[in-house]
């Protein structure tokens, strides 16, 4: 888990609108978000009932299909 230390702007009404974090913990908290889109995108192929290949494989017919364009 990433440990932030934001610093909010209120709007006119006092309410917060904005947040200002470090760059460091905004590229953690990226960094975090892209690991966590790789297990939702990988738990949603695990539901598929499509057969698989190795990823050998696959690279060879890739490869093979751009080598025919």
């Amino acid at each position: 888990m990433v440990t932030v230390h934001p610093q909010f702007i209120k709007d006119a009404n006092g309410e917060k609108s904005m947040v200002i974090l470090p760059i460091n913990e905004f590229d953690a908290i990226m960094e975090e978000l892209e690991d966590m889109e790789d297990v939702r995108l990988y738990d949603e192929a695990q539901k598929c009932n499509e057969s698989s290949i190795p990823i050998d494989e696959a690279f060879k017919m890739i490869e093979a299909k751009r080598n025919v364009q």
